[in-house]
C-alpha cells in the first residue's frame, strides 16, 4: 500500500461508528457493503499541433447497499460524513424491510497483487507528458508527407477503494491505469482516410512514455490510414469471414460475453439462459473470462464487492459451463460468485460485469485458415458495435478488413460491418487459429448506462456466414 493510501477511517470517518450505522442498515438482509472510494484522473490531449485539452479530475465518495432477495437499495453520497451515512442507511434499508434474511458468507480473502500500487499520474512529471506529446506529433508527420493531423492522448488514474461489511470484514485495494493513444489523417489526391491505435494497462507511464512504445503506435495508426486510402467499397451479402486475433475479440465480448452474465440469465432475458451444459458452440472452442492476468486493463484484485477475481471456464470445447456472477446473482441462482461484480464508482450498485474475456486458441495456422476463406473479408480491426443481449444480434463496423477470394487476401474495403448473432456465430465456427493474443489495453464496456475497463482476446477465427454490409458487389 502507497504511503498516501486512501485512508476514509483516518481521515474523515470513524470505523466503528461506521460499523453500526451498516449493521442497522442491512438488519434483516441477505447481504449488503459500504463501498468507499476515491479517484484522480490525468487526462492531455495533442491534437492539431498544440496541446487541445489538459484536464484533471478527483473526486470521493461512498455507496451503502442492502440486498433482499432480488431487491436492494443503494444510496451514495460525496459526503464522507456519519451523517450522511445515516441518511443512506435510511433509504438503503428501505429494500430490506421487516422480517430476518439469511446472511451471505464474506469473501474469501486474498493476498495476490495484481498491478502495481504507484500513483501513475505522479509517474512523469507534466512538462515530460507535453513534450513527449509533441514528439508523438512530430514524429507522425515527419514518417509520411500524406500526414495532415495528428492526435494524441496521455491518459493515467489512479481508484483507491476500500470495502466494509457489517460482519466487519474488510478489503482495500489500488487500481492504476494508463493509456497513449494516437491518430492520424492523412490525404492523397484529395481523399482523407484515418487510423488510430493505442493502448496501456494497469502499469505505471514509464514503459508508455518511451520513444519505443509511442513510436510503434504512431507507426501503426499511419499504417491503418494508408490502407484505408487504398480501400475499395465493400460487398455485400452472406460470406464467410475470417477475424484476426486480439482486438477483433470485442465481437466475441459483445455478442456472447453480455449474454453469459448472470442477471441476464437468472431473468431468462438472454440468449443462452437455459443451456446450461449443453453444446453452444462449435467443438474446440472454450472461452474464459480472467480478471487475475497481470497489469492488464480488465484486471482486478478483487471485485466491487470484495470477492477475489477469477478465471472462469465460460464454454468448454463448445458447451456452457458456467455464467459470471456477483454475489446477489450467484446466491438466487444457487451457485458461487466468480468475482465479477463490479461497478463504474461509488455512485453505482455493482452489477455481474466481464473482465478479460477471451477465447483459447486452436492447431490451425493462420495462414491456412486464410487460404482456405474462397469467397468472403478478412477483418483484423474493428471499431464501434452494438448487440442485443435477448436475442444476441449483432453489428460490427471494420475499421481495417480485406477482401479474399480463392484463399487470396485482395484489396482493403471500406465500409464493411459484420451482422449476426452470437447464438449463430458460435456454431459457425469453423476454425481456430495457434496464435490467440490479448487486444493492446484500450477496451470499454457499456451496462445499463455504467462503464468499466475490459480487455479481449482471440485468435484467428474463420465464422461461416455471416452477413457483411456494405456496397453492392
Amino acid at each position: 500500500m502507497t504511503a498516501n493510501a486512501f485512508s476514509p477511517f483516518e481521515d474523515a470517518l470513524d470505523r466503528d461508528a461506521a460499523l453500526r450505522v451498516l449493521k442497522t442498515a442491512t438488519d434483516g438482509a441477505d447481504d449488503g457493503e459500504l463501498f468507499l472510494e476515491r479517484r484522480r484522473s490525468e487526462s492531455l490531449v495533442f491534437d492539431d499541433g498544440r496541446l487541445k485539452t489538459a484536464s484533471y479530475d478527483a473526486s470521493e465518495g461512498f455507496g451503502l447497499r442492502a440486498v433482499r432477495g432480488e431487491v436492494a437499495g443503494y444510496a451514495h453520497s460525496t459526503e464522507m460524513t456519519e451523517a450522511a451515512l445515516q441518511r443512506a442507511a435510511q433509504t438503503a434499508q428501505l429494500a430490506v424491510g421487516d422480517g430476518g434474511g439469511t446472511w451471505a458468507d464474506a469473501p474469501a480473502a486474498t493476498n495476490k497483487r495484481l498491478y502495481t500500487d504507484r500513483d501513475p499520474i505522479a509517474g512523469a512529471e507534466f512538462p515530460v507528458k507535453v513534450e513527449t506529446l509533441r514528439e508523438i506529433d512530430a514524429y507522425a508527420r515527419g514518417l509520411d508527407a500524406r500526414v495532415v493531423q495528428v492526435s494524441a492522448t496521455v491518459a493515467a488514474s489512479l481508484q483507491e477503494i476500500e470495502i466494509l461489511r457489517p460482519d466487519g470484514y474488510s478489503v482495500r485495494d489500488v487500481r492504476p491505469m494508463t493509456r497513449v493513444n494516437v491518430s492520424v489523417i492523412v490525404e492523397e489526391n484529395g481523399r482523407r482516410e484515418a487510423g488510430s491505435a493505442g493502448g496501456g494497462g494497469r502499469v505505471g507511464l514509464d514503459g508508455l512514455l518511451d520513444p519505443a512504445d509511442w513510436q510503434a503506435k504512431a507507426r501503426e495508426a499511419l499504417r491503418v490510414a494508408c490502407v484505408n486510402l487504398e480501400a475499395v467499397a465493400a460487398p455485400a451479402g452472406v460470406m464467410d469471414v475470417v477475424l484476426g486475433p486480439g482486438w477483433p475479440g470485442i465481437l466475441l465480448h459483445e455478442a456472447i460475453g453480455h449474454g453469459l452474465e448472470g442477471d441476464f440469465n437468472r431473468k431468462g432475458s438472454s440468449a443462452f439462459a437455459g443451456l446450461m451444459g449443453q453444446q453452444i458452440a462449435s467443438k474446440g472452442v472454450t472461452v474464459l473470462d480472467d480478471g487475475t492476468i497481470p497489469d492488464r486493463r480488465g484486471s482486478i484484485t478483487v471485485d466491487d464487492e470484495g470477492t477475489p477475481s477469477g478465471k472462469n471456464t465460460l464454454i468448454e470445447d463448445g458447451i456452457l459451463v458456467g455464467y459470471m456472477q456477483d454475489r446477489q446473482n450467484a446466491r438466487l441462482m444457487g451457485v458461487a460468485p466468480t468475482g465479477n461484480g463490479r461497478r463504474e464508482s461509488y455512485a453505482h450498485a455493482p452489477m455481474p460485469r466481464m473482465t478479460n474475456t477471451y477465447m483459447l486458441g486452436g492447431d490451425a495456422a493462420p495462414a491456412d485458415i486464410v487460404s482456405d476463406l474462397k469467397d468472403g473479408i478478412y477483418a483484423v480491426g474493428f471499431g464501434g458495435g452494438q448487440v442485443d443481449i435477448t436475442n444476441g444480434k449483432f453489428v460490427f463496423s471494420c475499421t481495417e478488413a480485406y477482401r479474399v477470394q480463392d484463399g487470396k487476401v485482395g484489396a482493403p474495403v471500406k465500409g464493411a460491418t459484420l451482422i449476426g448473432d452470437g447464438a449463430t456465430a458460435l456454431k459457425h465456427i469453423r476454425a481456430i487459429g495457434n496464435d490467440m493474443s490479448l487486444d493492446p489495453g484500450m477496451g470499454n464496456c457499456g451496462k445499463a448506462g455504467q462503464w468499466v475497463p475490459v480487455g479481449v482476446g482471440q485468435p484467428t477465427l474463420m465464422i461461416g456466414g455471416l452477413t457483411v454490409g456494405g456496397s453492392a458487389a
